[in-house]
């Protein structure tokens, strides 16, 4: 083994040094994301088949004769409870030296917990919404316990991840709430509350990814240079996403909530100004090319939002917040599940056919759910197309990653 491989090979296993004894652990539950992904991808594309069936009315769901609002959620809530589950389980150990490794059974029960609360979801109308709301806030309120060293951290180093979370968990509670008719708060305005919570949780996570992947990828070719996302940017687009769902929620009406939202895409958009390095160039570079894409989605859709406010279209803000839904927010979990597939299996990231028609199919899904505020007569069209073309990338991620997932690390290392 050469002096570099073994120089990698130890910088790898840094934060596997207090991996646990348990035997007979299998690939599949030997590091946190692995599970998560082998559902997540499968429910993402089963679910949204699903959703293009019902929107159509090809089958029918009850769901509290509100079909809408729990859509939102779902798509909110029920795919971002999973999505944090994979994050913080397999980023933790690397940000805290000495936590140990959540895997084995362990894992396995906390993943039959998300599994119940999606079961919970899909027959509310025959389980209820008080069985819905324990299962799937149970699993916000271990994924805290779980975090408690982020929060608590004296440093603070990634406490803003820990207070988005909690953040969420109140308004999930507090949405919960209105359902069971306990609060009088509209449950769709809450959940207009909650995308803007969890936009700025991806903010957060993309800065720690974008740090991991953009500097992996210049390791592998040979680019003598650093990548370092520096709060600064991040923290105005927080603040330009934090202050919009502040105003739309109090003041939806408001004239100035318009301008806000430009606001907001172009403070999302100006993140992209920190891939131009100093020494290197690398938007030639597929993955930062597609973590570019996110932010570009998410700033299309504050935008677009803003000009519909502006310009009297409010009919279609629904239509527009699927650029920041199914484009950004699903952009980031694919890049999420594609990166932690790679690295954290052995491999080095890979760009192929079937990664860039991930993205690509999944961009173009967007656009085609977008569209239908300028095609109106064919929005039921539109509605079914965009819900196939988007689910086939996770289709795909299932071909290309199902079988890393389920075999033990390429380079011999544990997790």
């Amino acid at each position: 083994m050469s002096e570099h491989t073994q120089e990698e090979k130890l910088h790898a296993t840094n934060h596997y040094l207090y991996y646990p004894d348990e035997e007979g652990i299998p690939p599949y539950l030997a590091y946190g994301f692995r599970p998560v992904f082998l559902l997540l991808a499968p429910y993402m594309l089963v679910s949204m088949l699903l959703w293009g069936l019902l929107w159509s009315g090809t089958i029918t769901i009850p769901f509290m004769n509100d079909m809408l609002t729990w859509h939102i959620y779902e798509m909110l809530f029920g795919i971002l409870t999973g999505g944090i589950l994979a994050f913080l389980t397999t980023g933790l150990p690397e940000l805290f030296p000495g936590m140990v490794p959540f895997v084995g059974r362990r894992l396995k029960y906390i993943i039959y917990l998300w599994i119940a609360g999606r079961v919970s979801f899909w027959f509310i109308d025959v389980t209820g919404v008080y069985v819905a709301a324990f299962l799937n806030l149970s699993m916000l309120v271990w994924i805290l316990w779980f975090a408690k060293l982020v929060v608590l951290d004296k440093l603070q180093r990634h406490a803003s991840i820990g207070y988005a979370i909690v953040v969420i968990l109140g308004l999930e509670t507090w949405f919960f709430a209105s359902e069971a008719g306990l609060a009088t708060t509209s449950g769709l305005e809450i959940l207009k509350l909650s995308l803007g919570a969890i936009v700025i949780l991806v903010l957060l996570a993309l800065r720690r990814v974008n740090m991991e992947a953009v500097n992996e990828l210049m390791e592998d070719k040979g680019i003598d240079d650093v990548y370092v996302s520096r709060p600064p940017k991040t923290n105005m687009a927080i603040f330009a996403v934090a202050l919009f769902s502040v105003v739309e929620f109090f003041y939806p009406q408001n004239s100035a909530l318009g301008w806000i939202s430009l606001a907001a895409g172009a403070a999302i958009l100006g993140i992209t100004a920190e891939y131009k390095l100093k020494d290197a160039f690398i938007l030639n570079q597929p993955y930062v090319v597609y973590l570019a894409l996110v932010y570009v989605l998410l700033a299309l859709g504050y935008a677009f939002m803003g000009w519909a406010l502006l310009a009297g279209k409010i009919n279609d803000l629904s239509h527009f917040r699927h650029f920041i839904t199914a484009g950004g927010l699903g952009l980031a979990y694919m890049m999420v599940m594609i990166i932690i597939g790679w690295i954290h299996t052995g491999r080095h990231l890979t760009s192929n056919w079937m990664i860039h028609s991930m993205v690509i199919l999944l961009v173009v899904g967007t656009l085609l759910r977008v569209s239908a505020a300028f095609f109106e007569s064919h929005s039921m069209m539109l509605y079914a197309l965009s819900s196939v073309v988007w689910a086939i990338p996770f289709a795909l991620y299932i071909k290309q990653f199902s079988h890393f997932l389920m075999k033990p690390r390429a380079d011999g290392i544990k997790g």
